[in-house]
């Protein structure tokens, strides 16, 4: 016997032989087991999905007659071994009329079709008139048709298959039952591949079947005649280098390996890995448009892993290696890369444009980001969530300072200390105590800001307190725009000296050096951090950590798990040395874990105490006499969001 290929060999003959289009099964079984046909079935859908085939099983289904002759015989579940069954699996069935409407356009051939239909059946139940890539036919023979299926005899059944439904007159459209048949997974197709080869005992690499399942398209006939040549070409064995060579495309591993290169943040390796690739003579923009999409299958895996798709068989790796990039990252590379792509047009060969496009992403990639990054997947939203390329200030803090260069919210004044000696810092923190600070007799209480003092101001010849005085002011307007009373009792103690360049912070005394030289906990890590001079990515890290513990020579940090792509060894030596230029001489480590919640960390400490202080200013604002008389006279309202700080 001769052989027979593989497409034709494995053509599902019922319906649980099909592989996938369980919608259009579904509809059709339960149909047929109802005994509810339609006169007219349209079959739509890419090459090699099913069309013609599901109209064969169909045509069994209408004319087995292992239960009966008469029509309530009609099954779901053809036998195969009836003389009807036998005869359509052979192509010899007369009720079967097969039409290529691709060679047979004409009306004139329409109209001969037609004037058979009228005549019974001669073998089979029903005559079956199965008529494929029906949108060739032409505009005349549409409308010879349109009348008999519209009203055909009920011993005449129509099924049409086409891929191009758009082509098809709307009056057509209406008459029939639709089905649009979907295109084969690559995992689908991988699966049926196997258990062919299975069955046919040919040995097979699995990484050679997602290859092929990839060059297939969706078609599982393509993805048939691809193994058949692939078992010629391989001697009878389907390896992936063999379908690799056969097929022409790049090998999926290669640009793997150029993630992994971009993962570790190694530019000698990229292009070493473009070398290799060149040995192969690829299409350099169809790589850059492959390594565009396994960045997009890397961004899918970080926010929702369980979609991530198994199109190439390489899901558990791209699983491990999107936990290497930060989100951030990816975005950037996926930016860069259609830049890239939109440029090589204009660069002097496609490799430089590639080589350049993969340089540009290291070259941009954030500094500081620790290498390579380790990302927990899947990644969640958090309200303290910061960009990683800059440190910025408090997003639901209005309280910002305009004399500083960096977008920070300055520290509470307090009585006992003069407000020049005091830093622009983006956190708070507790006061020293009194031993610490200088000597400086302590002001009686007062009465709350807002509560204006007989002795110092008449409420109706106050000045308001955005008026900015040339002489030394009755009150002060707080950093977060709240007005505090000057004492009038305590002098002002003397302000320390410090340099220019380091302008908003605190010097540490001598008294404070020793007090660190014992056990250092949370609190003197609150207490010390604004003098500690940290700035940028370094300051961010250390604002998110809490003191876990500390044995006398190593202390150790844990820090925020929504900051762990900031975690790099540059900032914990940043940090270590400025504890140590403050008398706090230890080895320092930084490790992710959930937070105590009983401690503060110096930024969430910072936003509670900015948004009291927002608060109170908000209120001392809106019981200013002046602002009252605004309000009642003119109708006006107070912009909470607007209030700011005056220095």
């Amino acid at each position: 016997m001769s052989y027979q290929v593989l497409a034709r060999k494995w053509r599902p003959r019922t319906f649980h032989e099909l592989v996938g289009q369980e919608h259009v099964q579904r509809a059709l079984v339960n149909a047929l087991d109802q005994g509810r046909l339609h006169h007219a079935y349209l079959f739509t859908g890419t090459r090699g999905v099913g069309k013609t085939t599901l109209a064969r099983i169909l045509a069994k289904c209408l004319n087995c007659t292992s239960k009966g002759d008469d029509d309530s015989a009609v099954t779901s579940t053809p036998c195969g071994q009836c003389q009807s069954c036998r005869a359509i699996d052979d192509g010899r069935f007369v009720d079967l009329i097969e039409v290529d409407a691709a060679s047979r356009t004409k009306v004139e051939d329409t109209r001969e079709l037609l004037d058979n239909v009228q005549y019974a059946p001669t073998q089979g139940r029903y005559k079956v008139y199965l008529i494929d890539e029906v949108h060739m036919l032409s505009s005349h023979s549409f409308n010879a048709l349109l009348k008999t299926l519209e009203e055909p005899p009920p011993h005449v059944k129509f099924l049409l298959a086409t891929t191009d439904p758009q082509k098809l007159p709307v009056t057509v459209l209406s008459r029939c039952l639709q089905f649009t048949l979907k295109n084969m997974p690559p995992e689908r197709i991988v699966g049926h591949l196997s258990h062919v080869l299975e069955a046919e005992k040919v040995a097979f690499d699995e990484s050679a079947l997602w290859l092929l399942g990839k060059a297939a398209d969706g078609s599982m006939r393509d993805a048939m005649s691809l193994t058949d040549q692939a078992i010629a070409f391989g001697q009878g064995e389907v390896r992936h280098r063999d379908v690799a060579a056969m097929l022409g495309t790049l090998d999926h591993r290669h640009l793997l390996a150029l993630v992994e290169a971009l993962a570790d943040v190694d530019a000698a390796r990229v292009l070493a890995e473009i070398v290799n690739l060149a040995e192969q003579g690829p299409d350099f923009a169809g790589v850059l448009d492959d390594l565009v999409g396994v960045l997009h299958r890397l961004a899918v895996a970080q926010m929702v892993p369980d979609a991530l798709d198994n199109g190439h068989g390489d899901r558990d790796t791209l699983l491990a290696l999107a936990a290497r990039f930060t989100a951030e990252d990816i975005q950037l590379y996926y930016q860069i890369g259609l830049q890239g792509r939109g440029d090589m047009e204009h660069a002097p060969d496609a490799r430089t444009a590639l080589e350049m496009t993969l340089l540009r992403m290291l070259a941009f990639r954030p500094q500081g980001v620790p290498k390579p990054a380790q990302t927990p997947l899947p990644l969640k939203a958090t309200p303290e969530r910061e960009s990683a390329g800059e440190a910025v200030a408090p997003a639901d803090t209005a309280a910002t300072s305009s004399a500083e260069s960096r977008p920070e919210s300055p520290s509470e004044d307090d009585a006992s200390e003069p407000h020049s000696m005091r830093e622009n810092a983006p956190w708070a923190v507790e006061e020293r105590p009194a031993s610490e600070t200088p000597a400086a007799p302590q002001p009686t209480p007062e009465p709350p800001p807002w509560e204006p003092r007989e002795e110092t101001r008449a409420s109706e010849m106050a000045p308001p307190p955005w008026v900015e005085m040339e002489s030394e002011p009755e009150a002060e307007v707080s950093t977060a725009g709240a007005v505090v009373e000057k004492p009038q009792s305590a002098p002002p103690p003397e302000p320390r000296e410090r340099n220019d360049h380091t302008a908003g912070a605190t010097e540490v005394s001598p008294d404070e050096v020793s007090l660190h030289q014992g056990e250092f906990d949370h609190a003197s890590w609150l207490e010390l951090f604004d003098s500690l001079k940290l700035g940028g990515l370094t300051r961010n890290l250390a604002a998110h950590c809490v003191v876990d513990r500390d044995d006398g020579s190593a202390l150790h940090l844990r820090l925020d798990p929504s900051q762990a792509a900031m975690n790099a060894e540059v900032h914990v030596e940043r940090i270590q040395k400025a504890l140590t230029e403050a008398g706090v001489e230890r080895r320092l480590s930084i490790v992710e874990g959930e937070l105590p919640t009983e401690y503060e960390t110096p930024k969430a400490r910072a936003d509670r105490k900015a948004a009291e202080r927002h608060a109170q200013a908000v209120e001392a604002l809106q019981e200013d006499p002046h602002i009252q008389k605004l309000q009642q006279a003119f109708g006006a309202r107070l912009l909470e969001n607007t209030v700011t700080s005056q220095n």
